[in-house]
């Protein structure tokens, strides 16, 4: 080490805390006091401890599942770390995110981790906060070697770079992604694989937290004056197993004689700048301190299983939230027209509104939803991005976390899988886990759906897919109005949000009440009532549904008709209305039938109106089958009218 002796004393004692955690961490697992994984940094704790003293404080952290020993240097205290670990109603999250994904804003740290690469993107859209702010703050996120491999991880550094954010990412090059050496991955070094993005690459001993301080306070003064983002490759070594079970048959023992000659607390004592009597008082005061966070850990209760449910949204979707009838007077207006109209509105109303994603800027987008809005807000508001939705995903959940609202877009729907972890493991979490100390405000537009010509790959309903996850809004606006003011609610929600649109609808045109009140992100709409049948739908379906209900009142067969909107939160009153209205059930939608959210409909009426039913719920959809590209041949798979007249014969005996 090079610092003063004050500063490398402080330093030691740090590092010697973190490695005195990180030891009980591994007793107290054998104890059974902490259940499932551990992955402890020792021999990796110079990088922490040398970059936080780099940071201020309005600089934000984000870890890998390897954190603890980021959480100390950035300041959470041991206690309600270490039970947050062993799970304990008094740890930081609650016992929520545990050892490998726990969170402390309040520490600056936006939390660990679990996915490899998945923070990069996150970081990335913390810096994108910033930026936007014109705050003096930077993000910085921890990696692995082995993440480097990950799409997330150059994803992250691609949109980093495109917007010159401020974000620092530290490679902590250990040699090994988890049981493998990381050399047998790589033809290139770290290091110049990530000077390939055009962004300013170090290589650092990760083993001296002084060269650590110095390289990190070097990248962030370059990533405050608007020349990020920097890498740093921080070499270090990984003295312990991959996780706590590890027992390492695989690792060479001159790779470990190497790390326990090299970690930092070893350096420190071979070096001659501290005593020995000072660094044995740091080692005994930080046994004591880890001590005594045990001690009191141990007496700490499990958390309260009562409380297992909260927190997974901001509130409970609104009592009376159903709407009646068809859209009322409004200006007409096109499907596309009324989200360009409500995203104006927005960004006109809200400061910390962000809109971007892949050509929504300068072209506009692909369907010209958002034609015009970068002229007039500017291309700081409304911006493209790189062809990378892990980046525009995980980047909205950051600048979320941060206190902005994006709207991003996913030009198809179908591509939201090849980033699904943004949502599902990301988006869904950053309430519940840190128990509304963060959330992740964020909404996701999309369009689904078979049009003319799109091929398999471009025209799933993949809309149960998203419904089945606890902690995303999901919803299909069905009309311009809709549109308009189910984008506008899902804005001014405070929990992630995501909307299917449709192309096929995009030139629908309709009346819009632009000076209709906000409505929450929740409530079907009751669009016809009748006692003969109800029809339960959504999305591309409505209108086909809504055509056969005035083709069966021509022949005297009074249809109800229920366009729920929103999939999560499920309006259950409205369904409960609809059933009582006939006994006679219907449930259409286009995706396929197998597992479609249909089913999910039918099980939950027969569940909870069993009793009230004349008959079986009836589901229609596609049939199980890829989507073919001719017209044709979409046809035959896609429900029509005529189908959902021949389910309604089946119901009620009418003559098609």
């Amino acid at each position: 080490m090079t610092s003063t002796k004050s500063g490398a004393l402080d330093a030691y004692r740090q590092m010697s805390t973190i490695r005195a955690f990180e030891e009980r961490c591994l007793e107290l697992g054998t104890e059974g006091l902490v259940s499932g994984s551990v992955h402890v940094c020792c021999g990796q704790e110079a990088i922490p401890v040398g970059a936080m003293s780099a940071l201020g404080e309005r600089d934000r952290v984000v870890a890998t599942y390897r954190g603890h020993g980021w959480a100390i240097a950035c300041g959470v205290p041991l206690e309600p770390l270490l039970a947050e670990i062993c799970q304990r109603a008094g740890g930081i999250n609650g016992g929520r995110g545990g050892s490998a994904h726990l969170a402390a804003p309040q520490y600056r740290l936006f939390g660990e981790n679990s996915i490899v690469g998945a923070g990069v993107p996150i970081a990335a859209g913390l810096a994108l906060a910033a930026d936007a702010r014109d705050e003096d703050a930077i993000s910085l996120v921890s990696i692995g070697d082995g993440a480097i491999n990950q799409g997330a991880t150059g994803e992250g550094l691609a949109f980093a770079a495109a917007r010159n954010l401020p974000l620092v990412v530290i490679c902590e090059s250990n040699g090994w992604s988890e049981l493998t050496p990381t050399a047998t991955m790589m033809r290139a070094s770290i290091t110049a694989r990530a000077a390939g993005y055009g962004i300013e690459a170090h290589e650092v001993d990760g083993c001296d937290p002084a060269a650590v301080e110095a390289a990190v306070a070097a990248a962030a003064a370059t990533a405050r004056q608007g020349q990020g983002p920097v890498f740093l490759e921080c070499r270090t070594v990984r003295l312990l197993g991959h996780y706590n079970r590890d027992i390492e048959h695989y690792r060479p023992k001159q790779d470990r004689a190497f790390a326990e000659e090299q970690e930092p607390l070893a350096r420190a004592r071979a070096s001659s700048e501290l005593s020995e009597e000072q660094l044995d008082a740091a080692d005994a005061e930080a046994r004591a301190a880890v001590d005594a966070a045990t001690e009191a850990v141990r007496a700490m209760p499990e958390p309260d299983p009562a409380e297992a449910r909260e927190h997974l949204f901001a509130a409970p979707a609104p009592d009376g939230a159903t709407v009646e009838g068809e859209e009322g007077p409004g200006e007409e207006l096109t499907y596309q027209k009324a989200v360009n109209s409500a995203l104006r509105e927005e960004l006109a109303n809200r400061p910390e509104l962000l809109v971007y994603g892949e050509d929504v800027g300068g072209a506009g987008g692909i369907f010209g939803i958002s034609r015009g809005l970068q002229e007039e807000f500017g291309a700081e508001r409304v911006a493209d991005t790189p062809i990378a939705e892990s980046a525009i995903l995980g980047s909205a959940v950051g600048a979320a976390m941060a206190g902005m609202r994006p709207v991003v877009e996913i030009m198809w729907g179908d591509f939201l899988l090849v980033a699904l972890d943004q949502l599902v493991n990301q988006a869904a979490n950053v309430r519940y886990v840190s128990r509304g100390e963060l959330q992740a405000p964020l909404v996701v537009r999309t369009q689904q759906g078979v049009t003319p010509g799109s091929c398999a790959q471009h025209s799933q309903s993949l809309e149960a897919l998203l419904a089945h996850v606890p902690g995303i809004k999901v919803g299909l606006p069905a009309t311009p109005h809709d549109a308009h003011a189910m984008l506008r609610a899902a804005i001014a929600d405070p929990d992630p949000c995501l909307l299917f649109e449709a192309r096929s609808l995009y030139q629908v045109k309709g009346p819009v009440d632009l000076e209709a009140p906000l409505e929450p992100a929740a409530g079907a709409r009751l669009r016809r009532r009748g006692g003969d049948v109800s029809i339960i739908t959504w999305g591309t379906m409505v209108a086909p549904v809504l055509e056969a209900a005035d083709r069966l009142a021509e022949r005297g067969v009074a249809a109800t008709v229920l366009d729920l909107r929103w999939l999560c939160p499920l309006d259950l009153d409205a369904i409960s209305e609809a059933v009582a209205l006939s006994g006679r059930v219907l449930v259409a939608h286009e995706a396929n039938l197998t597992a479609g959210f249909g089913a999910e409909i039918s099980a939950g009426i027969h569940e909870r109106h069993f009793d009230e039913l004349d008959s079986p719920v009836v589901r229609l959809g596609a049939p199980d089958s890829r989507i073919p590209a001719a017209p044709a041949l979409q046809r035959a798979l896609i429900p029509g009218v005529e189908d959902i007249l021949r389910c309604c014969d089946e119901l009620t005996g009418a003559t098609v």
